[in-house]
């Protein structure tokens, strides 16, 4: 099993970069909720211990390395709101959080490594993309976990205003207990009326 490494960085380096950022989304999938961002620039002197794509983490494991990441990196949050992922869609508005993340960096980055094959409209610095980048670069993979646990926490602080649709689990994605509170409960405002199983139950006759 490969880890992400740090060889990007090192590359982006030897060309003269100095402030090199690794940005991922979460959230393109849900129902409901924002898409969440995050940009990191990592201290090469002081990675956190672990790093790794949030997917193959334990939720344990990623509460404790968004802490760590946290304390030793420089990092931004940004999100796109329901209302705009139903105006734009979801692609659009996850690259509108992608960018809104860099742009909010304290110490501006000078490179920008994007997880995917696309790159966001409107990033006007240097970057380029890492098709699985956040199993393949250590600036990545923290970005993916700093947005993962914040838009995890977030779904479960939603969940409290809008029981029933079982956020505080699923996050939002569409599984059996969600769609099960949608039929029974209807659509809340976090739910994204562009999404089918949304948009059916918000127009069926």
């Amino acid at each position: 099993m490969t880890t992400p490494d740090y060889t990007f960085e090192q590359a982006a380096q030897a060309r003269g970069f100095t402030a090199i950022a690794g940005v991922d989304e979460v959230g393109r999938g849900p129902l409901a909720g924002p898409v969440v961002a995050a940009a990191v620039i990592l201290d090469p002197k002081n990675i956190p211990a672990g790093l790794n794509d949030s997917k193959k983490l334990t939720a344990k494991k990623r509460d404790a390395l968004y802490d760590a990441i946290m304390d030793a990196a420089d990092v931004s949050l940004a999100q796109a709101s329901v209302s705009e992922i139903d105006e734009y869609n979801i692609l659009r508005a996850s690259h509108i959080a992608m960018v809104r993340a860099v742009a909010g960096l304290a110490r501006p980055a000078d490179h920008v490594l994007i997880d995917g094959n696309l790159v966001p409209h409107g990033l006007t610095i240097s970057h380029e993309t890492i098709i699985k980048g956040d199993g393949r670069s250590l600036s990545i993979a923290a970005a993916s976990v700093i947005a993962k646990v914040w838009r995890d926490r977030h779904m479960v602080d939603l969940a409290q205003q809008y029981p029933g649709y079982g956020w505080e689990k699923n996050a939002g994605y569409p599984t059996t207990a969600h769609k099960a509170g949608l039929e029974n409960l209807g659509v809340t405002p976090h739910h994204r009326r562009s999404f089918k199983p949304v948009h059916n139950i918000l127009y069926q006759e």
